[in-house]
């Protein structure tokens, strides 16, 4: 597992709070890795999810900053979302 990915598990689990994600989301970070999130909080894996966001490692860095909104990463094209797309929102809601 890469340091990115460590790095993101540590900062979404601060992020969440101790509150866990009604659904599966998978974040997969081009060349690092994926993670999860799901009601335990956020882990590095791989397994399937309800909706599956992409994107490098810089866009995904600067969303967890708060340097980069979320939907604006998805509406230029920085941020690919496949699967529900409710989830999806709801999830950027946790990380605003």
């Amino acid at each position: 597992m890469s340091d990115v990915v460590t790095k993101a598990v540590a900062a979404l689990n601060e992020k969440m709070d101790g509150a866990g994600f009604d659904g599966t989301a998978k974040f997969d970070i081009e060349d690092e890795g994926s993670i999860i999130i799901d009601g335990s909080g956020a882990r590095a894996g791989d397994d399937d999810a309800d909706v599956t966001l992409s994107a490098s490692a810089e866009t995904f860095q600067a969303i967890l900053e708060g340097e980069q909104n979320a939907t604006a990463a998805f509406m230029t094209g920085k941020l690919s979302v496949d699967g529900d797309m409710g989830l999806a929102m709801k999830l950027a809601g946790v990380l605003g």
